[in-house]
């Protein structure tokens, strides 16, 4: 049953969850809907510190040493087991079911993304996450893996898809003057997500620790708990705006390198075009690339540099003692911090920028600077560069980052706002893609290289010229990006039919342009209270992973 509001829009008896209820109204601060997003992706954000977990769930039985299963127990009796501990093997799986789960669940509910609304796909993903986590913790409390594996790692992989996809669309809505800036807003807290996550765990684990218990299962409950509350916040704070909302004074820039275009093509078409498939490549080698570096990133500092760290160059990895290599492990824990820094802070910088440089163009920047970037890291390594090896990582993550936060905004322009959540989460099988890839090329080398007798400080090289080439690939397929042709393009009827059919309008209405009294907003008192509750915990994160990244300039 529906009837028609005030505003002329549909609404149906869904509650509080309902896309109608979630409409702007005059006054509405769109400054407001970046921090419920933050809200969202810091939270769902933990999926990548989930390996502080891994060494003391590998010693939930036996506390202060693992329990060794019989040497014939597979994954299955594992899986199963009560009378022995887990291996770290067994269960960096729920790693892959997480990105696995990510991928296909934002390609399969895109869609209903769209037709139901971000507030009720952001609290769907707020009970996947957080009762996920809860499931999780009865699992190590029972110790039975089957049920983390389908709590975090399923159910909890389904959340990840649907919070990270949720506020895309909204977002390049309401800010089609800063398309990227906005949405990088975004997905840098779920690359900020683990920096606040990973220490508030360890605390936990710590505050629950006893001499029978690992406190991980406790851990698992309090975050489930903190996590939903704070992603129904965020859900909540969702509002789109209304059909025919239009930014007062904006209109589509002239400069056609932006590429961007006013007209929709529908979701069913999308991947029926050229430019779909090549911004696929485009992320998916830039990801490939970027993925690489973080898998390896510790070791090869340690492995190219050996007692170079230590100011002693002449000394190789395989020659160090064991205080000297626990020494220079503390310095690539700081390498790392250090690149999961600039991953942050590319995805706001560079999505920013892609506003005045538009997207292709910031792509450009992307692939040219990481071609020479990598293919003068070996060089600047052997050259006993060591800051200038390290810049070059920082700023090749700088733009792995910023390619997550700009590919929303490029298949807004390409493909217009309608549709464009639904598109991304489809598109995000790139991501899954690259995360095998990435990896299994890097690792592949690496052991073929050592099994070759390659020094360990040259072991990497061939890596790197093969990154830069897959950067070389992401160039050629950038190029061929072209606006959408024309015969794609939905008309102003079909417009018409799917915002009746997604109850952004009442049957047979006109829709009326304007910007019903929503203006640019800025920072006004709501709008600081909500940037400052998420503000706080993102700059504590930062703050903490800062610390451990100085040790790299003592």
């Amino acid at each position: 049953m529906s009837s028609s509001n005030n505003s002329g829009v549909a609404t149906n008896s869904y509650g509080l969850l309902a896309k109608e209820h979630s409409i702007a109204k005059a006054g509405f601060n769109r400054w407001l809907v970046p921090p419920a997003a933050l809200a969202i992706h810091l939270c769902i954000g933990m999926a990548y510190g989930f390996s502080v977990f891994w060494l003391p769930l590998s010693k939930a039985i036996g506390i202060s040493k693992a329990v060794a299963c019989s040497a014939d127990a597979g994954l299955l009796d594992a899986l199963f087991t009560t009378t022995c501990d887990w291996k770290i093997s067994d269960l960096g799986w729920m790693f892959t079911l997480f990105f696995l789960l990510l991928g296909s669940s934002a390609a399969i509910w895109g869609g209903w993304l769209e037709r139901v609304g971000p507030r009720k796909a952001g609290f769907t993903a707020a009970v996947c996450w957080g009762g996920g986590l809860l499931i999780s913790s009865y699992g190590v409390y029972s110790h039975q893996l089957w049920l983390m594996w389908l709590g975090s790692g399923f159910i909890g992989g389904i959340g990840l898809g649907l919070g990270y996809i949720s506020p895309v669309s909204t977002l390049i809505k309401w800010f089609p003057d800063r398309r990227g800036m906005a949405t990088g807003m975004a997905i840098m807290g779920f690359g900020g997500g683990a920096m606040i996550g990973a220490p508030l765990a360890n605390s936990l684990m710590e505050y629950f620790h006893t001499p029978t218990n690992v406190g991980v299962w406790q851990t698992f409950a309090v975050m489930g708990v903190v996590y939903f509350i704070a992603m129904t916040l965020g859900a909540f704070g969702y509002r789109i705006p209304p059909a025919g909302w239009k930014l007062e004074g904006w209109s589509l820039p002239e400069n056609k390198h932006a590429l961007i275009s006013d007209n929709n093509v529908h979701l069913k078409n999308a991947h029926k075009t050229p430019q779909f498939w090549l911004i696929w490549a485009v992320l998916c080698l830039n990801v490939s690339a970027g993925i690489g570096v973080i898998g390896m990133a510790s070791p090869m500092l340690q492995e190219i540099f050996g007692g170079g760290l230590l100011g002693h160059p002449e000394v190789g990895f395989t020659n160090l003692s064991p205080e000297q290599k626990t020494a220079i492990a503390a310095l690539a824990a700081g390498f790392a911090g250090l690149l999961s820094l600039f991953n942050i802070a590319g995805r706001f910088f560079w999505a920013s920028l892609s506003d005045k440089l538009g997207r292709k163009n910031t792509y450009f920047v992307f692939f040219a600077l990481g071609i020479a970037m990598y293919a003068l890291s070996p060089w600047a390594a052997h050259s006993g560069h060591q800051a200038l090896f390290i810049a070059f990582m920082c700023i090749i993550l700088s733009m792995y980052g910023g390619g997550f936060a700009t590919v929303p905004a490029y298949l807004a322009d390409m493909f217009g706002t309608q549709f464009v959540g639904a598109i991304h989460g489809r598109l995000l099988t790139a991501w899954a893609t690259a995360g095998i890839i990435g990896p299994v090329v890097v690792n592949y080398i690496r052991e073929a290289q050592i099994a070759a007798g390659v020094p360990r400080q040259q072991v990497y090289d061939f890596t790197l010229y093969i990154l830069a080439g897959f950067l070389v690939l992401g160039f050629i397929a950038n190029w061929f990006i072209k606006p959408v042709d024309e015969k794609w393009h939905l008309t102003e009827q079909e417009m018409l039919a799917i915002e009746e059919a997604q109850h952004e309008k009442t049957a047979g209405e006109k829709i009326v342009v304007g910007s019903f009294g929503i203006g640019h907003g800025g920072l006004d008192k709501s709008a600081a209270l909500a940037w400052t509750a998420v503000g706080i915990p993102l700059a504590i994160g930062l703050w903490i992973t800062f610390t451990k990244a100085i040790v790299l300039f003592r």
